[in-house]
């Protein structure tokens, strides 16, 4: 049971690091300005400014 729970958690985290050092590079490259962009663009054609 032990070893279940220990092998979880160990996927777990490895997950998570991947998750954090896929974001950083995201960020890193600038592709977060890229999807705020975007997403600017978007509410404004649904409010129907733009």
């Amino acid at each position: 049971m032990k070893q279940k729970i220990l092998k979880s958690r160990l996927t777990s985290l490895v997950l998570l690091c991947i998750g954090i050092a896929m974001m950083y590079i995201g960020v890193h490259r600038g592709e977060a300005l890229v999807v705020m962009n975007k997403a600017i663009r978007v509410c404004m054609e649904c409010i129907g400014i733009g």
